[in-house]
């Protein structure tokens, strides 16, 4: 037998056997697809506001204001259980408006189904808080802040040191405003030598010792104690925001915060106009990026919506999507987007910020 026969004999099992894991046993990728979207100015399946607010005039409309989601594979313990198989993956690639990603971009190391669900579910609870203040503080409104421990992540060195709703107020004895500066003092520390994180609990003043470890992030290197910071904020009447447990994450605190605006201000902020859009919100008001811009913006043209606000670090990918008829509105900062929406609404054939003027 010759050498290439001998290597044919050798090759053919084992491209057979190939093939069949990624029919069968799945790749590890996950995908993205269009999700559904809700309108926040509109009411829920049972006919109440999804915006409620309860010590403070509001203002109804007719217009929309769409938050967008994404359809996410889920995560898997061990990961191999949530692979897809190749069928999937190339139903996915083949469907214009949905992608397929590498797993282990999408999903963290160690991440399941349920962590995914717990952690969305604390970031939606506190880009609601910080939408509502940066809508409160854009109509003029004050509202005292502090920053505090929303969330504590397992097996990282903060676990059993510190506790959700903890205080901070200072590393290593200087003092701390916001999360800005606590993420720089923390980037300041060595890994594996403690840092003094001073907290109030309970209306005690404490100090605690974490010692930080170091993981590579996104290529970088970084320090990490093991918490999400967030804000209370001490608002003068209460605005609640009702949206489905099954729906997780940050990336529509940017609607959510012009819904409240637009309640509890006279006039209607989208002159009629159906407006969808994503992006967080930072309690300055500034938006940040998302995941799945795409897959939003194909679900918004899939509603016949008029204009699609983009968070700006998003542009460059919102321009490669379809996006119909629908004009794609670039967001710096909510007050950015509030401005142009009331100039919208008072002419929409108005210049309006755009995406291709940051290319």
């Amino acid at each position: 037998m010759n050498q290439r026969l001998i290597a044919a004999v050798i090759a053919v099992p084992a491209v057979l056997a190939l093939i069949a894991v990624a029919l069968f046993d799945g790749l590890p990728f996950a995908t993205f697809a269009p999700g559904g979207t809700i309108d926040v100015l509109g009411s829920d399946s049972n006919e109440a506001e999804v915006v409620q607010v309860d010590g403070h005039e509001v203002f109804r409309d007719t217009g929309q204001l769409r938050m967008t989601t994404v359809r996410v594979s889920p995560a898997g313990d061990p990961p191999r259980t949530a692979y897809l198989s190749l069928g999937e993956l190339m139903g996915t690639w083949f469907d214009g408006d949905d992608a397929v990603y590498p797993y282990s971009s999408v999903h963290q190391e160690g991440e399941t189904a349920e962590s995914s669900r717990e952690q969305g579910a604390v970031q939606m609870a506190t880009s609601q808080d910080d939408a509502v203040y940066v809508a409160l503080t854009e109509d003029g409104i004050d509202v005292p802040q502090v920053l505090q421990v929303a969330a504590v992540t397992a097996d990282l060195p903060s676990e059993g040191l510190l506790e959700v709703g903890d205080v901070l107020t200072s590393i290593d004895g200087v003092a701390i405003d916001d999360d800005v500066e606590l993420r720089r003092a923390i980037q300041q520390g060595t890994a594996d030598e403690p840092i003094r994180i001073g907290i109030e609990r309970d209306g005690e003043a404490q100090t605690v010792e974490v010692t930080p470890v170091e993981e590579t992030i996104e290529g970088r290197q970084r320090l990490l104690v093991g918490i999400t910071p967030g804000y209370d904020y001490e608002f003068p009447f209460d605005v609640e925001i009702n949206i489905s447990d099954n729906i997780g994450g940050p990336s529509a605190g940017l609607i959510f915060s012009l819904a409240v605006y637009d309640t509890i201000t006279p006039g209607a902020l989208t002159g009629g106009a159906r407006v969808a859009g994503t992006g967080e919100i930072a309690p300055d008001g500034s938006v940040g990026p998302i995941g799945g811009i795409q897959q939003k913006i194909a679900g918004a043209r899939e509603e016949g919506t008029d204009l699609f606000l983009v968070p700006v670090d998003n542009c460059a990918d919102a321009l490669g999507a379809e996006n119909g008829d629908m004009t794609l509105v670039r967001a710096s900062t909510m007050h950015e987007v509030r401005v142009a929406l009331e100039a919208y609404a008072a002419d929409p054939s108005a210049d309006l910020p755009s995406c291709e003027d940051v290319l």
